[in-house]
């Protein structure tokens, strides 16, 4: 039993360092001013639900290898979504993908980020909006949390990146050391370290959590 919660503890552990480098990734892309899709998908899951636009490559390294960051972001600025597994290998870059969701008032990304992980409930689509500069993060076909591309502190974006792969609104509110809150909505906008985080999921316990450290 104890091999294999270390087996476990370790996909978790790798997982979360590859939904960090995605997240520091669309960062640099949003600063950029230039657009893109991240897809965040078990291999066998998405299968079949894309066709590639380019000649595809092979990689040995996972995209938490140093120097991976600066392909991966070349690669999703390529028109087309980049697919990535989350244990950090990369499936295809300039990818269409064949599910969709349309979302008035938005475009073909957001529709192919919300299309995807509706179909796909255990993958993430990151989309950096060329309009706006803003990075949303989808999960099961909506928008779970917007950020901008001010640099926060990496302990914060570290548990950010845990928040998306666990789930768990406690490893968010464990980022909010120093932070403005803005009126408490069923969006909440959080100012952290320089950056704002629109938060759109979990809205009850995230609320209860902001107002007890309000109240430390």
């Amino acid at each position: 039993m104890a091999a294999e919660a270390v087996t476990i503890d370790e996909r978790e552990v790798q997982e979360e360092k590859v939904m960090d480098v995605i997240l520091g990734v669309a960062k640099g892309i949003s600063k950029s001013g230039e657009g893109g899709l991240i897809v965040i998908a078990d291999r066998a899951d998405i299968d079949g639900l894309f066709e590639t636009h380019y000649p595809q490559f092979t990689t040995a390294y996972p995209v938490t290898e140093k120097g991976m960051n600066v392909v991966l972001e070349k690669l999703a600025t390529i028109d087309g979504s980049v697919l990535i597994t989350p244990r950090g290998e990369l499936v295809a870059f300039g990818a269409r993908l064949l599910r969709s969701t349309t979302l008035p008032g938005f475009g073909t990304r957001h529709a192919a980020a919300s299309g995807i992980t509706e179909s796909l409930p255990n993958s993430t689509a990151i989309l950096i909006s060329e309009e706006s500069s803003w990075i949303k993060v989808f999960q099961k076909g909506t928008i779970v949390l917007e950020m901008d591309s001010s640099e926060v502190n990496p302990n914060v974006m570290e548990k950010v990146a845990a928040f998306l792969t666990r789930g768990d609104t406690a490893l968010l509110a464990a980022a909010f050391l120093s932070i403005v809150v803005l009126p408490v909505t069923p969006q909440s906008i959080v100012y952290i370290g320089g950056a704002y985080l629109i938060v759109k999921s979990t809205f009850e316990t995230l609320s209860s959590l902001l107002k007890g450290i309000d109240s430390a």
